[in-house]
């Protein structure tokens, strides 16, 4: 059912190598590595392993009839439906913070609940979209690389 395009799981392990996103500006030239993400930014998160962005559109999820997310795209280009927005509590989104994600198309928020699909991918759970701000649309990173801003080049001091 839906869309027909690659879902979008979650699972408890927060190692799970299948389970890396990179954030990434709306556009290619609007956020540079290192820099820190503003607190109601637009982004796009592109899966590691795929290159598809976190994408979400209006169908009906399969589990819990909220609205489908799911990967698409090729390589990190996909398109509108891609930009998600920051929403955090202070000025940048920092590393212990819980965030929520909305969309920028169709306004909700990226959610996890209980309901898991079974053969072939049994035990993993539904993200979906949800219309209203609650308990089930928090995220926290939990693993990752995390890179400081650059330097100043005409600063540096070694060889």
């Amino acid at each position: 059912t839906g869309s027909g395009q690659q879902s979008v799981t979650g699972v408890e392990a927060s190692d799970d190598a299948n389970s890396y996103w990179r954030i990434r500006g709306k556009s290619d030239n609007s956020c540079q590595r290192g820099t820190p993400v503003k607190c109601g930014q637009a982004i796009r998160l592109t899966h590691v392993n795929t290159g598809k962005n976190l994408h979400t559109h209006h169908f009906p999820s399969p589990l819990s009839n909220n609205q489908e997310v799911s990967a698409f795209g090729d390589d990190g280009e996909g398109d509108d439906l891609d930009i998600w927005i920051v929403q955090c509590s202070g000025t940048y989104w920092e590393r212990e913070d819980a965030v929520r994600f909305k969309h920028a198309g169709t306004e909700v928020f990226l959610s996890i609940t209980g309901e898991q699909y079974g053969h072939p991918i049994r035990g993993q759970r539904e993200v979906h979209g949800m219309p209203t701000a609650n308990h089930h649309n928090y995220w926290k990173a939990m693993e990752g690389i995390f890179i400081k801003p650059s330097m100043d080049p005409a600063k540096h001091d070694e060889l």
